[in-house]
């Protein structure tokens, strides 16, 4: 099937898996960091440390400075996705 060809939900469930799979790869990669991060100079709540990084990949948007090797737009999706995750975290508390 060519992209073109592909239905919606085709669409929403492939990207989906590859955001997903982005942020398994990074995590194994990095750790947790991003949802436990060390605090070596940000002393923030990893809440705040993903704004930071989601208003740095925003800004890159609307620059149009983005890196070669990284899509950005999956990175913030990604940044997104945990941005929700550390959210929910905080409410279990």
């Amino acid at each position: 099937m060519t992209p073109d060809e592909e239905t919606f939900e085709a669409k929403v469930r492939r990207i989906t898996k590859e955001i997903a799979d982005l942020l398994i790869e990074k995590n194994k990669c990095y750790g947790n960091s991003a949802l436990q991060p060390l605090g070596c100079f940000y002393k923030g709540n990893a809440t705040d440390a993903i704004k930071v990084r989601i208003d740095d990949k925003l800004s890159r948007i609307m620059r149009g400075k983005e890196y070669q090797q990284e899509d950005t737009i999956k990175d913030l999706i990604g940044y997104l996705v945990l941005y929700k995750i550390a959210v929910e975290k905080e409410k279990e508390i």
